[in-house]
């Protein structure tokens, strides 16, 4: 739950369990697309897990533990070593679109986070083709 008087879009869709299935179902998907489970170059993906779900909590009005944790999130910064190009940004969206869809929210949630990772997932692209 977040510190917040005002309940934030966070607590409004379920808070922490939400985003942790969310993110966790994410890691399912990634996991089984080689292309894709690729770009993580650690072998456990359990850490790209926990920062991907503090990232996501504190963005729609968690706690921000990610911040606290790693300082400002620097996005772009931090994927610079990684070749994002059109494909692996697609591939990325499949996967977070899926975890989304699995996501038990009302159809206007799932549209305004589509919204947000699709946005977000263009960000992080750094080449023109991988």
């Amino acid at each position: 739950m977040s510190t917040s008087a005002v309940p934030t879009f966070y607590d409004a869709v379920g808070g922490h369990a939400t985003f942790e299935r969310l993110v966790h179902r994410f890691y399912q998907g990634v996991a089984g697309d080689p292309p894709l489970r690729a770009l993580y170059p650690e072998e456990d993906l359990g850490p790209a897990e926990e920062r991907l779900l503090g990232f996501i909590e504190q963005y729609w009005g968690g706690p921000t533990t990610y911040s606290d944790e790693r300082g400002h999130p620097r996005l772009r910064m931090r994927h610079v070593p990684f070749a994002i190009g059109p494909a692996e940004r697609d591939r990325w969206l499949v996967h977070m679109r899926a975890a989304i869809d699995a996501v038990d929210a009302p159809t206007e949630v799932r549209t305004r986070i589509h919204e947000y990772v699709t946005m977000g997932a263009e960000a992080m692209r750094n080449r023109e083709a991988s």
